[in-house]
């Protein structure tokens, strides 16, 4: 008979079997009042990133998120799925080890974590233990030299807090403790669905992507909206397009994108204006189309990719006559990033590899040799006086074609 000084045995196979994910947020924590509608979103969204991963649980903890998952789980799309939910700072996966507030087992905890460290290789290490509820009896700083102090006995490694090989995480709660050997980090922002939605023009390019992947961090949902050089050319551009929309919804998890085939609206404006101005020209009409295309979306901005000075009509003087055909605003994420710093986003991103393949855009048809950099308003007024703007416009919201994407699919 067991008596009841006695600690039951470790059942180190039932503790092995426990895993979960423990989920970090850094800017919703900052939020006063309503930091709870920004949470309660936060939970949302994972849950959404995760609805085909059977069995699992979302749970919101205080100033954390816990997902539960079965032992089958497949690990590598959890973490991939978390990576991308906007408003995670970090994460980790952690076994989970049952814990007393009043006589936490130290002894337990220590060889919990030794059994899942003992195949890995390291010779230094530290562990870092944070201590959630105040109430438990034992400090972090107890719970860090306990742990330490086991495996310097078990493994013979040693201690180093500045430079280690590996970090033991250990997360201590109200009734468990939560041991993880990695700290992976998320896309940081704000829950998307927090900040409206957006209009995001999106060309095929490099730029692009990286404004609306911006915009989605910050909280807003982006509808797509694509410019097609049809029927003057081939659909190369829409594929790329929807190619790039496909991964920009595995952060927003549902997407619409409008294709408008824009070739015969821009053999118009060549046919009527001075070569000078056609860039201005159709770009004015884009944030045309674009915004009554918002409208409808509920959207309450424009986004476009932008970067000051990269090309002829991104000049100051330029971006500021575009801008004025709209009454919405025009939002710039990449205003004042250059072309290297864009690339690598894009490249972090995935979309780099898309958007660098060939296609035959828009944006490249009747483009002149030598293109206005400083249009004055009033002479853009004078030329889209022969222009019929209005007529125009209708023609491209009648030829819109919308598509719905969803992740995961």
């Amino acid at each position: 008979m067991q008596s009841c000084n006695e600690r039951p045995p470790l059942d180190l196979e039932r503790i092995s079997a426990t895993q979960c994910a423990m989920v970090h947020y850094h800017e919703l924590a900052l939020k006063g009042r309503n930091r709870g509608f920004f949470e309660r979103r936060l939970v949302r969204n994972i849950q959404l990133a995760l609805k085909d991963v059977e069995g699992t649980r979302v749970e919101q903890l205080h100033q954390r998120v816990r997902v539960l998952f079965p032992p089958d789980a497949k690990l590598d799309v959890i973490r991939d799925r978390l990576r991308r939910v906007c408003g995670v700072a970090n994460f980790s996966v952690a076994r989970v080890v049952p814990l007393d507030l009043a006589h936490p087992r130290l002894d337990t905890l220590g060889t919990v974590v030794i059994d899942e460290i003992r195949a890995q290789p390291f010779s230094t290490f530290r562990v870092t233990a944070k201590r959630a509820d105040k109430r438990l009896s034992v400090t972090s700083m107890d719970v860090e030299r306990a742990v330490g102090r086991a495996i310097c006995e078990a493994l013979g490694k040693s201690v180093s807090l500045k430079n280690p090989d590996q970090t033991i995480y250990i997360e201590l709660l109200s009734k468990e403790a939560h041991v993880s050997t990695e700290k992976i980090d998320g896309p940081g922002g704000m829950p998307v669905g927090v900040s409206g939605k957006v209009a995001c023009l999106l060309s095929g390019g490099i730029d692009s992507p990286v404004a609306a992947y911006r915009m989605i961090k910050r909280g807003c949902r982006a509808v797509f909206v694509h410019f097609s050089g049809r029927p003057l050319v081939s659909r190369a551009s829409e594929e790329k397009a929807r190619d790039l929309v496909r991964l920009l919804t595995s952060y927003q998890y549902t997407s619409r994108l409008y294709v408008i085939p824009f070739g015969e609206i821009q053999r118009d404006i060549v046919l009527n204006t001075p070569a000078p101005f056609r860039i201005v020209l159709y770009r004015r009409m884009m944030l045309r189309i674009a915004e009554q295309l918002a409208m409808r979306e509920r959207c309450w901005a424009l986004v476009t990719g932008d970067s000051l000075g990269q090309v002829a009509s991104q000049t100051p003087e330029n971006l500021s006559v575009i801008g004025e055909a709209v009454t919405l605003p025009v939002l710039r994420p990449l205003i004042g990033m250059d072309k290297i710093e864009i690339t690598d986003e894009a490249r972090k991103l995935g979309t780099y590899e898309i958007s660098i393949e060939p296609d035959q855009d828009c944006c490249k048809l009747f483009t002149p040799l030598h293109p206005s950099l400083k249009t004055r308003r009033d002479v853009l007024q004078s030329l889209e006086k022969t222009l019929d703007v209005a007529p125009l416009i209708q023609r491209g919201l009648e030829k819109a074609e919308a598509e719905e994407f969803t992740f995961p699919a």
